[in-house]
């Protein structure tokens, strides 16, 4: 068979069956060879960005690698932003991108770009395909790297003229890389479980490497037997869930005050699978100054490098829980838990148009199995603080790059992987319309989205900043437009709402057969609505503004 064709089937053999991608010249011949091929579905985004971030999107809710096709030159280089946000949070990819046949390579040939260099930095691996007797062995190991120890990206570039030649394909040839067995010592466990019998005030630092190696309810019965607190990064919501008695939900510059605080606080920090961001610590020198710090962690580079820990180690984050759980003690934090609790704010705003009341709303009406996608912004900040995550992997946001058109390529692919559950998308103007080209792959496949756009005619977490820290010097962050986006989704036959009330909202809601095409529901909210807390950048995180 020809290369294209050893490609789908090593693909195969690595149980791909949906695959995001745009074709091009250089991946015609892939094309060619997937026609006809009923074992795939392919799913053609309207920008290869969009099919990136639909790939991790789908990744990030099945626990499955996502796949994506593109060409080379500029459809490789469109792929960029979505490794690197991929990259950042740890999500297994692998992009596929067609190149400029071997006689032609760096020739400045037409669509030629060398995306193996220029993705170094991004991705986990990536490899150039000059042999197409490698094909095979390539995809295999790229689908072990991407899934093993920390998960990551990885690219495959693949020549045009590779994919046609001829090659010998022998199924079962199965790849192992090797990595090392990460052991932990008994002492190390022996040594946390003292600290942690012997805490007044512990809490749970836990990351977005709780939910990626599968480690929920191993963290959940640690926490219920020492009966100690959870605070969340935005990574790891859901891995706690937000109901229960010891989640006191996201810390950082936009956590809750009882969070922060428990953090500054405690005499015993226990960071699990957590990478210690500055967007969570603030001033690293103050942060939980009071406590001793034993980090937990698979990737040994995330060590000391924001925060000195009195104790680490490195391990499979699942099985070290399970280790810590059996060897401590039962314990009763009770005078602690009483503590944190004095801190809490209520917030009471129940017949407001605001975020809370919105997104609790949406809540009610599509309830706890929902994934919910998100840009990034307040919107996205709003979603973290209110809505009750309560399982793993309900939550898909960019986290560590802020990637702004993140959201609706993420929720389509989130949709496709899951077509038994709710998908919600919460977006804002700024990102919408970063994005909104992909409303023609909603509508093209009929995905039964339900997009929830947070209108306030402003890039509304630039705007706040400006307010609060720029003497409220707005430059280029206002966007009174007019713009129509009903109009512009009844363009693609989508259905489109726009509500500027509560009671509005919940007509909607009432009235919406959600589950069988997709619906948009624009919410016209205040352009100087705000996200708080909030603690100023590079502060102690218990330097928290709760209002204006």
């Amino acid at each position: 068979m020809n290369g294209a064709k050893a490609l789908l089937e090593s693909l195969k053999e690595c149980g791909v069956d949906t695959i995001f991608g745009y074709p091009g010249g250089a991946v015609i011949p892939l094309y060619d060879a997937l026609y006809g091929d009923e074992h795939f579905k392919h799913i053609r985004t309207a920008h290869e960005q969009g099919a990136v971030h639909a790939a991790d999107g789908y990744a990030r809710s099945t626990g499955k690698v996502g796949v994506c096709f593109v060409t080379s030159g500029p459809g490789a280089t469109n792929t960029v932003t979505g490794l690197a946000t991929a990259y950042m949070d740890s999500v297994p990819l692998v992009v596929i991108s067609g190149q400029v046949a071997t006689t032609l390579l760096g020739k400045d040939s037409f669509q030629e770009v060398d995306i193996v260099g220029i993705t170094l930095s991004v991705t986990k691996h990536n490899y150039l395909v000059r042999d197409v007797e490698k094909i095979p062995i390539i995809v295999k190991k790229a689908f072990e790297i991407a899934k093993s120890g920390r998960p990551g990206p990885v690219l495959i570039d693949i020549p045009k003229d590779i994919f046609l030649k001829q090659c010998y394909y022998e199924k079962n040839e199965t790849v192992k890389e090797k990595y090392s067995e990460l052991s932990f010592k008994n002492s190390d466990i022996d040594n946390i479980a003292q600290l942690i019998n012997e805490s007044r005030r512990p809490i749970i630092y836990a990351g977005g490497g709780v939910k990626t190696s599968h480690a929920e309810n191993e963290l959940l019965e640690l926490a219920e037997k020492a009966d100690i607190p959870v605070v969340n990064t935005l990574m790891s919501l859901g891995t706690t869930p937000r109901n229960h008695e010891l989640s006191l939900g996201l810390v950082g510059m936009h956590g809750f005050k009882e969070s922060n605080l428990a953090v500054v606080n405690c005499d015993l920090l226990l960071a699990i699978g957590a990478r210690f961001s500055d967007r969570v610590i603030g001033d690293a020198a103050k942060f939980a100054s009071k406590a001793k710090i034993v980090h937990l962690d698979i990737d040994s580079s995330e060590i000391h490098k924001n925060v000195n820990a009195d104790l680490a180690v490195i391990g499979d984050i699942k099985n070290m829980l399970k280790a810590i759980t059996e060897s401590i003690n039962v314990k009763d934090n009770g005078d602690w838990k009483k503590k944190i609790a004095s801190w809490k704010r209520e917030i009471n705003n129940e017949d407001d148009f605001n975020p809370k009341n919105i997104l609790e709303s949406l809540y009610e009406k599509i309830g706890k199995e929902a994934f919910v996608a998100t840009d990034v912004g307040q919107h996205q900040m709003w979603t973290a603080q209110y809505w009750r995550f309560n399982e793993t992997n309900r939550f898909i946001t960019s986290g560590g790059l802020g990637t702004m058109g993140f959201g609706l390529g993420a929720a389509i692919g989130a949709k496709v992987g899951n077509t038994d559950k709710p998908v919600l998308l919460v977006t804002g103007d700024g990102s919408f319309r970063m994005n909104s080209n992909e409303l023609f792959t909603v509508a093209k496949y009929n995905v039964p989205l339900i997009i929830l756009l947070m209108n306030n005619s402003a890039l509304g977490m630039v705007r706040q900043w400006q307010r609060m820290f720029c003497e409220g010097r707005y430059s280029e962050t206002d966007v009174d437009d007019c713009f129509d986006y009903v109009r512009l989704v009844n363009a693609y036959g989508i259905e489109g709402h726009s509500v500027n009330s509560l009671e509005g909202l919940n007509n909607v809601l009432s009235k919406v057969e959600f589950g069988k095409k997709p619906v948009f529901i624009e919410c016209k909210i205040l352009k100087d609505e705000s996200v708080y807390p909030i603690v100023p950048p590079g502060q102690p995180i218990d330097t928290i503004l709760l209002e204006g």
